[in-house]
């Protein structure tokens, strides 16, 4: 779930700006968070993942849903490239959270060098990355409710998730690099750091309430991925 805590190394000045609204978007952390909470509540009781948190998920399902979030990453990743001279989106486009490296690290440990051509990219996957693609093309903000989705659920999360695939399907660090976030130096701190970089987004009123709408759309394909996952592991 999203984390609550401020950074402790932003300046009071940048607290007051982010307070202030003359630039920025106060609370869209926040904001995001609460439009989502139901639907945050669901994700983790729906599909794969719920299998994942209950300790019933196998292997070859968690593979597969890991081939298919490689796709979402990918997609996401090279979409902030693309737009990241672009003041909303600077903050965000941080190569120390992405995760499609770490993804095909651990799909290489765990099905082999093949996984790329053997493993299926599921419709609801491409429906997710297609999505974030295009809003990349038409409205980049958005964005923005697709990285609060995505990294502050794995940079708050991942730990959790880490310790359960270890104890339940018995998986060794060199197979969980999706959860390894090395580059960020202390993860709570980080966590504030890039909570506050969403926050802090100089976003229009109107672009503020579209970003709103994206993440609800992005939880929203993140449960239709968790559940076709399920649906189609072996």
């Amino acid at each position: 779930m999203d984390g609550q805590r401020a950074d402790p190394g932003f300046t009071a000045g940048e607290r007051r700006t982010r307070r202030g609204g003359s630039i920025g978007a106060p609370g869209l952390a926040d904001s995001l968070k609460e439009r989502t909470r139901l639907l945050h509540r669901q994700a983790e009781r729906s599909g794969i993942i719920a299998d994942i948190l209950r300790g019933t998920a196998s292997q070859s399902g968690y593979v597969l849903l890991l081939r298919n979030l490689h796709r979402v990453y990918g997609a996401l990743e090279r979409s902030l490239e693309q737009v990241k001279a672009d003041p909303v989106i600077s903050g965000l486009a941080d190569p120390a959270v992405y995760r499609a490296e770490g993804l095909a690290q651990d799909l290489a440990a765990l099905f082999g060098a093949t996984w790329q051509s053997s493993l299926p990219v599921l419709p609801a996957a491409d429906h997710y990355a297609q999505r974030i693609e295009a809003v990349a093309e038409s409205d980049p903000a958005r964005l923005l409710g697709h990285a609060y989705t995505r990294y502050l659920g794995d940079l708050n999360g991942g730990r959790v998730l880490q310790r359960l695939l270890a104890r339940n399907l018995g998986l060794q660090a060199g197979c969980l690099s999706f959860y390894d976030f090395a580059g960020v130096g202390d993860l709570e701190r980080f966590r504030g750091i890039y909570r506050e970089r969403i926050n802090c987004a100089p976003l229009a009123p109107s672009q503020f309430h579209a970003v709103l709408d994206e993440g609800t759309r992005a939880f929203q394909d993140s449960i239709a991925l968790s559940l076709a996952v399920r649906a189609a592991a072996p």
